[in-house]
């Protein structure tokens, strides 16, 4: 195609052929009372050449009946796109899809007619709602460098919506930044953060060997810590856990737990209900 694009892949194709009125095997998969890591080893894994991409839930052609979602996040892609390659023109529904650049910067542009470079230091959020349509597209020189994140809705045939924002997650280190929050959360609302429509909220932060950090989630909500780069310990009240770059874990039963970092290490944080 001109410019290197690729099309539709199939692996959206796949995804939504699974995808039918919410009855996707194992989408809603209780946790149990621990903390259950996802080695990176073990994510799914493909290389289109142009995309070498790693899945923390099956996605498209990889499926592990294991690993299909937890709570309401469906999806982690950790994806390397070559310079002026991308995803083509193509269409979702009824997901929540966060963006969140490593390096780099995508082109962004959809049915809505948003138009934009989200970079390194931006998170962007779509409301797939009804339905909406766009493509995401290297335009640099340079490989981008990104996580691709879905979450489902609270319920189905919303409005779509788009919104980016600069992030502070560089700039002001040492602890977790709350970016995204529920659109039915008066605090997120308050604080003029980024919202979905889902009871789910979304962090990140990047910290220094030494560094530690105390994340409550109460006794009835779940996390999930997925580490960009570098490494750290997560320490619940009975066990703990050691993470490296690419690992994710699903935390349940557990009123608090404690983050302590290793190296330079930076991680995305999803409470859930």
């Amino acid at each position: 195609m001109p410019g290197g694009i690729s099309g539709p892949l199939e692996l959206f194709i796949c995804y939504n052929k699974q995808l039918v009125a919410g009855r996707l095997p194992g989408a809603h998969r209780k946790g149990t009372d621990m903390i259950t890591p996802r080695r990176s080893t073990d994510r799914g894994h493909i290389d289109h050449g142009w995309l070498d991409a790693r899945h923390t839930f099956s996605f498209g052609n990889y499926m592990d009946p294991k690993f299909m979602a937890f709570r309401s996040l469906r999806v982690i892609n950790e994806d390397l796109i070559a310079p002026r390659r991308g995803f083509g023109e193509h269409g979702h529904k009824d997901m929540e899809i966060i963006t969140y650049p490593i390096s780099g910067a995508i082109r962004h542009r959809d049915s809505l007619g948003h138009e934009e470079d989200v970079a390194s230091g931006m998170i962007q959020v779509m409301s797939a709602g009804s339905g909406i349509r766009h493509a995401e597209i290297s335009g640099g020189d340079e490989p981008v460098h990104l996580l691709q994140i879905w979450i489902e809705p609270r319920q189905a045939g919303l409005e779509p919506t788009h919104a980016s924002a600069s992030v502070p997650v560089h700039d002001e280190p040492g602890r977790l930044h709350r970016l995204v929050g529920s659109d039915a959360d008066p605090e997120a609302l308050a604080q003029g953060l980024m919202t979905i429509a889902q009871d789910a909220s979304m962090s990140a932060g990047v910290f220094a060997p030494g560094d530690r950090e105390t994340v409550k989630l109460g006794i009835d909500r779940h996390g999930w810590v997925q580490v960009v780069r570098g490494s750290l310990k997560v320490i619940g009240d009975q066990a703990g856990e050691k993470l490296s770059a690419g690992d994710g874990a699903a935390i349940s039963g557990e009123e608090s737990v404690e983050l302590v970092f290793e190296d330079d290490t930076e991680i995305v944080f999803f409470e859930l209900a």
